[in-house]
C-alpha cells in the first residue's frame, strides 16, 4: 500500500483506539485522564476568543471527540515518514511525546490540567494511553506498508 494511504490509515486507528480508550476507562476508574474536558476547555475557549458562541452538553463533546479525532490521527499519520521496520517504536515514542504534552501544556496553554493531573495514576495512564495509539498507528501503517 502506499506510504501516505496507509500512513492515514495508521494516524485514524491510533486515534479511534485511543479515543476508545479513554472512553471506556473513564466509565470505570475515577483516576482516568479526562482529556476530553480539556478539549472541551480548548474547544469553548478558542470559539469564545474568535467571537462564536460554543456549543454546550452532547453538542460540545460531539465537537470536542470530531476535533480530537481530527488532530490526534493528523499527529499520529506522521509516524508513517519513519522506516519502516522502526515504525511501532516511533509509534510508541510519538505516542509517549504526546502524552507527556498532555500533562505539560495545559497550564501555559491557559488550560485546566487537573483533568489530566490530579493524581499519580492518572499522569501515568495518560501518557500510558497516547502511547498506546502510537503504537496501535505504528503497527497498522507497517502492516499496510507489507501490502
Amino acid at each position: 500500500m502506499k506510504k501516505l494511504t496507509s500512513s492515514i490509515i495508521g494516524g485514524i486507528a491510533g486515534a479511534v483506539a485511543l479515543n476508545i480508550l479513554h472512553q471506556a476507562v473513564k466509565e470505570f476508574l475515577h483516576e482516568a485522564p479526562r482529556v476530553d474536558l480539556v478539549g472541551e476547555e480548548a474547544l469553548s475557549k478558542g470559539m469564545e476568543t474568535a467571537g462564536i458562541e460554543p456549543p454546550t452538553g452532547d453538542q460540545l463533546f460531539a465537537a470536542t471527540m470530531a476535533a480530537d479525532l481530527l488532530s490526534n490521527a493528523v499527529y499520529y499519520s506522521l509516524i508513517g515518514f519513519g522506516k519502516k521496520k522502526q515504525l511501532p517504536w516511533i509509534g510508541a515514542v510519538s505516542g509517549m511525546a504526546a502524552g507527556v504534552g498532555a500533562l505539560t501544556l495545559t497550564k501555559p496553554l491557559g488550560l485546566s490540567d487537573a483533568p489530566v493531573n490530579r493524581k499519580t495514576a492518572t499522569k501515568i495512564m495518560t501518557v500510558a494511553w497516547y502511547t498506546f495509539g502510537g503504537v496501535v498507528a505504528g503497527s497498522i501503517i507497517k502492516v499496510l506498508r507489507k501490502k
